[in-house]
């Protein structure tokens, strides 16, 4: 399967970037085409400009400034996601990547005034998160970055199998917690 792995973190040293390698070196192992797009890396730019947003929807001419990046999302049969949540929502790089790559023509089209999902290529869609607070704080706030995931992206892509993966109050956890959830995603990603 191609997967396109986003990658939203800045610090190579981080549990998170931990995570994003357990997660490309096992799909990778298991035999999967990864594309792997550490979105700091590529030091994508995350401003949706004044012309983009005037030329939004201007289907396929929209596409031109992140072309590359669309078509990597294009190409891709599963998506994973590899984010810390900040501020109880996602990292301003991955939350631009949405904006400038999640065009209309791309994520969606409208069809007579009513908006259509168009990534019906994508047959999975897997977040793999940390968090700071607690579950039961993220709930209470509403979890945007959860329903991003399970909502919003599944809108996009309506065939698509969604699994969310947080570990949450991340600043409280222990070496043996965060042991687990790395062997947890392991697992997941061996599954995939």
């Amino acid at each position: 399967m191609r997967i396109l792995v986003l990658y939203a973190h800045p610090v190579e040293t981080s549990f998170c970037a931990a995570l994003h390698a357990r997660v490309v070196e096992t799909l990778r192992a298991a035999g999967h085409q990864v594309d792997d797009c550490d979105l700091y890396a590529e030091e994508f730019d995350p401003v949706l400009s004044r012309e983009e947003r005037l030329g939004y929807h201007d289907v396929p001419d929209n596409r031109a400034p992140v072309a590359a990046h669309v078509d990597r999302l294009m190409a891709a049969e599963a998506l994973v996601i590899v984010h810390p949540v900040w501020n109880f929502g996602l990292p301003a790089i991955l939350k631009g990547y949405l904006d400038r790559v999640f065009l209309p023509g791309v994520s969606f089209r409208m069809e007579n005034g009513a908006v259509a999902p168009n990534l019906t290529h994508i047959k999975r869609i897997t977040a793999v998160t940390t968090y700071g607070g607690t579950r039961f704080r993220a709930w209470v706030l509403g979890d945007p970055p959860r329903k991003i995931v399970k909502r919003l992206l599944r809108a996009t892509a309506p065939r698509a199998k969604v699994r969310y993966h947080a570990l949450y109050d991340m600043n409280r956890n222990d070496a043996s917690a965060l042991k687990g959830f790395l062997e947890s995603v392991g697992r997941e990603m061996e599954r995939f």
